[in-house]
């Protein structure tokens, strides 16, 4: 039995615990941004139209006989749950009805079918959407067929097996369907850990992440996705392609590289081994204010220009933490506020810092803490932001409920142009909404830079909400990318899909473009994998 895998209206998994706003946090919110109509009811899937399927009955017949008729799905609940991912615009045009759905769902079994699927498809000249866990946000699993008379979306939920553990060189092979909880659950078993743990956590795939170069919250520790990957097996248009047989290797350019990042454009990921360590003994997380966000900042870079981040470093920024503080209020909060007044942090700064395991890093960088003056609020503000972390997707469903258009961007810079980049995507958002709430924090840091993650609130519009979001998503772009030299990356790990593909050429220039559409043509000559994404 096939674990129920769609997407429906929101983050929230049917049957799964809803996020409520406190009533005092709504009132604080329609203070700062104004009012919204609350939105219409979430509409039931009866109630959106969805266009008849035009895969073929060659086609869907030729599928069926690959992986069996009981797993190439037509019914329109089973296409609309496949019907792009889980973006603020996704969910928009899913509560309008306005969601654009594959015309089948196919469900392979295991790699050898999904090759199988894809001669299918080039076959019939159908184009073939990659489907994980759906938590794309920048349009990367919308259902796109470009010039293709159909498309389905590949959903990769059965591949979901640990292949293999190798506990001498620290090796697992993952089907490309494993989530996230369930990696660590098979890996746990075995004494190991993967430590990639992303926002997505709960509904991404082991085959998404390394499509899309995802970066986990613990990466200064762990190191992003793409660090882990040591070999991945793709199906393609052209055939079976494996890479990675080796620790490291001078044979020409490093091709697994392509792969990892490509974005289902090149082929479906199928396995991919990944590099894992001993389930940490110990962990811990705790919770710091430091004045003001350039000495935060500050703090930060020397941290990791010494060597000495924690597994988990994260800093909120003034905005950040004021709604973080305001959102909680109570009693607690206000004994806060005056403690670290007390203790001149008068623009306070939130910095969680976390441990996976026993590290004498941790000892070097509190010292470093104390002579910056950042005050130790200690566990409770650690682990209680450890526990909640997941909870933002679900907020934002309740926020939707409310009338509030919430979203999220990142991008990342290297520190000298840091502060410039925070100013000038917060004042490209401002310009684009009037009166929003904009939250920003240092997600990731590394020795040359560090990336910045933005969460925005404001009152949506409500003659064109999904417009709204277009021109604050456009302008912040721009301040990224910019019309002449690229201030920061287009997107540190939420990856390209379609929203961000028109910035591609300005970040990788045009013979980088030339090399990857050479690279699709080679292993995609009939323009079959994921139209729309990447490329564009």
């Amino acid at each position: 039995m096939v674990m129920d895998h769609r997407i429906r209206h929101g983050w929230t998994p049917d049957g799964g615990a809803a996020a409520s706003v406190p009533p005092s946090a709504v009132n604080w919110l329609r203070e700062r941004i104004g009012t919204s109509a609350p939105s219409a009811a979430v509409p039931p899937d009866s109630a959106i139209a969805v266009p008849p399927s035009t895969l073929g009955e060659a086609a869907a017949a030729a599928l069926a006989g690959v992986v069996g008729a009981a797993h190439v799905l037509e019914d329109p609940r089973e296409r609309l749950g496949r019907a792009g991912g889980l973006s603020y615009l996704d969910l928009l045009r899913r509560r309008s009805g306005k969601a654009t759905a594959p015309d089948a769902v196919v469900l392979p079994a295991d790699p050898d079918e999904v090759q199988r699927v894809l001669e299918v498809c080039v076959a019939h000249d159908v184009a073939v959407v990659p489907f994980g866990g759906g938590t794309s946000v920048v349009g990367g699993v919308a259902a796109l067929r470009g010039p293709k008379h159909a498309v389905i979306a590949l959903d990769l939920a059965r591949l979901d097996q640990l292949v293999s553990v190798d506990p001498v060189s620290r090796i697992a092979v993952f089907g490309a369907g494993v989530r996230g909880p369930d990696a660590e659950r098979l890996l746990g078993a075995h004494g190991f850990t993967l430590g990639h743990v992303p926002q997505s956590f709960e509904r991404a795939t082991i085959g998404g992440f390394a499509a899309t170069r995802s970066a986990g919250q613990a990466s200064s520790g762990y190191g992003r996705f793409e660090d882990m990957v040591t070999g991945v097996r793709l199906a393609t248009p052209r055939g079976q392609w494996r890479l990675g047989v080796a620790p490291a290797s001078a044979a020409g350019p490093d091709l697994r590289a392509l792969a990892v990042g490509s974005e289902g454009t090149l082929g479906v990921l199928t396995e991919v081994a990944v590099r894992v360590r001993p389930v940490p003994e110990f962990r811990r997380y705790e919770g710091f204010f430091v004045d003001g966000w350039e000495r935060g900042t500050e703090l930060v870079r020397t941290l990791a220009q010494s060597g000495l981040l924690a597994d988990v470093t994260r800093l909120s920024d003034p905005g950040e933490t004021e709604v973080s503080l305001a959102l909680n209020g109570g009693l607690k909060t206000k004994l806060l506020r005056r403690y670290l007044s007390a203790r001149h942090v008068s623009v306070p700064c939130m910095l969680i810092l976390g441990w996976e395991g026993l590290s004498r890093r941790r000892k070097e960088t509190l010292v470093i803490l104390r002579e910056a003056g950042a005050v130790r609020i200690g566990r409770s503000l650690g682990e209680s932001w450890r526990h909640g972390r997941f909870s933002g997707p679900r907020q934002r469903d309740a926020l939707m409920d409310l009338g509030v258009c919430v979203e999220t961007l990142e991008t990342a810079a290297h520190w000298s142009a840091l502060d410039e980049l925070r100013d000038d995507v917060r004042a490209a958002l401002t310009s684009a909404l009037g009166t929003p709430v904009i939250m920003c924090h240092i997600s990731h840091a590394y020795e040359t830079g560090a990336s910045l993650y933005f969460t925005v609130l404001a009152a949506r519009d409500g003659d064109d909400p999904v417009r709204q979001w277009q021109r604050a998503k456009h302008a912040a772009s721009e301040a990224i990318a910019g019309s002449l030299r690229p201030l920061g990356t287009i997107t540190h790990h939420h990856a390209v899909g379609v929203d961000h593909a028109p910035y591609l050429e300005a970040e990788i220039g045009r013979v980088g473009v030339e090399v990857l559409r050479a690279a699709k043509s080679a292993v995609d000559p009939t323009g079959i994998m994921n139209p729309g994404k990447l490329l564009g």
